[in-house]
């Protein structure tokens, strides 16, 4: 089951990225964030009076879900926007590929979680052709700098770390719909107020890029309490990986509805190698 939830959660982050491209034609990133990360809270808040339980409850567990929803998604979603002002989509999305190496490292340090042979490899196959998929070296300007990859990287990293975060928490209070309320709600505080707190001028949001970062906020929002809810059932070094294979999903959903990619051999061999490395995970967890 908790296989079958990772796979769900990939599928929700990867259509969420298409319908946040969308919502990006009429509407910076930023801006959009605090759209789409209040829309997922207010579903949550919705939801609460129904599927919340609050038996089992532990302060511990709750101030680990608010540390995690301080960094995910609203930080990643900052450093993303980063990212793609210094690089552009396609070496974001590269780099975002390694985002389970630093998951399963934080899991073996901070956890004590052991990584079996199979989870590691399974990781380096999903960040290889992930990297494999998106890379094109054309796509980095002439003003390129090193350090710029600093931004994408701190994504992978603060991603991967906060599957542990939550992971933590949910050992000591094993609710995923906790752990994505209270989270989102820190997450909608946090991009709502570095919203407010730039300068500048920005774009007035329109109906279609509320409604598409609407959308966009409830994919995501989705994605990550099927994510909770597998890293409940299993650990990070089995949902790490599946989750990471979001971003093929965003190619073939780009590549088939928006026509946005042109699928080469390179992009060919890089959604081999990801569907290759994610088979080879559950059938090894299967076999076990």
């Amino acid at each position: 089951m908790a296989l079958v939830l990772a796979v769900l959660s990939s599928l929700c982050f990867g259509v969420a990225l298409v319908t946040g491209r969308v919502g990006l034609r009429t509407l910076d990133a930023r801006s959009g964030a605090a759209i789409s990360i209040p829309t997922a809270t207010l579903l949550f808040a919705v939801a609460a009076p129904f599927a919340l339980d609050v038996e089992g409850f532990s302060v511990e567990a709750a101030l680990l879900f608010a540390v995690v929803g301080m960094f995910f998604p609203a930080v990643v979603t900052i450093l993303t926007f980063r990212s793609n002002e210094q690089l552009g989509p396609t070496v974001t999305s590269a780099v975002s590929g390694t985002a389970p190496l630093f998951a399963l490292l934080a899991a073996s340090l901070l956890l004590d979680e052991k990584i079996p042979t199979e989870a590691a490899a399974a990781a380096a196959g999903v960040a290889v052709g992930i990297v494999l998929l998106y890379w094109n070296p054309t796509s980095v300007g002439p003003g390129f700098a090193g350090w710029s990859l600093l931004w994408p990287i701190a994504g992978a990293m603060v991603r991967g770390v906060a599957q542990v975060g939550a992971k933590a928490g949910l050992l000591l209070w094993p609710n995923p719909f906790a752990a994505g309320l209270i989270g989102y709600a820190v997450s909608s505080a946090t991009v709502v107020g570095a919203d407010r707190c730039r300068g500048g001028e920005r774009l007035r949001p329109t109906k279609q890029s509320v409604f598409w970062f609407g959308v966009t906020g409830a994919l995501n929002g989705g994605g990550v309490l099927l994510m909770y809810t597998a890293l409940s059932l299993a650990p990070v070094s089995t949902v790490a990986p599946i989750v990471a294979a979001y971003p093929l999903v965003t190619a073939l959903v780009s590549a088939v509805v928006l026509r946005g990619e042109i699928l080469t051999t390179r992009m060919f061999m890089g959604a081999v190698v990801t569907v290759a490395a994610i088979v080879y995970l559950v059938v090894s967890t299967s076999g076990a």
